[in-house]
């Protein structure tokens, strides 16, 4: 049998359900204001774009190494038989670059 409320009771307890109603719209208030989801749009980009950076600096310095291991032997000199063949296209790809350019200005 369950027991007989008082008039007390029953008003306590409408006071408890009334405070915990108030704290309620009150965290609802606090999550819909607009500066909160600002701030949270914020924070989300913010966290996107420092993944992000940190997977191309990550992506950047695995290829700067791979690029290095190719040029520079293990004891740290520069492996010329390397170098010079990759050094004397670029100047090909430049020479005939710039041959194409200035072949177009004159005509």
């Amino acid at each position: 049998m369950p027991e007989a409320r008082t008039p007390a009771d029953i008003e306590a307890d409408i006071v408890r359900r009334r405070q915990d109603l108030a704290v309620a719209l009150d965290e609802i208030a606090v999550r819909v204001h607009p500066k909160t989801i600002i701030g949270d749009a914020r924070a989300k980009a913010s966290a996107a774009v420092d993944k992000t950076a940190g997977r191309a600096y990550v992506t950047a310095n695995r290829v700067v190494t791979d690029v290095r291991a190719r040029f520079v032997g293990e004891d740290g000199a520069p492996r010329m038989d390397r170098i010079v063949p990759v050094a004397l296209a670029t100047a090909a790809v430049v020479g005939g670059l710039y041959a194409l350019s200035a072949r177009r200005r004159r005509g």
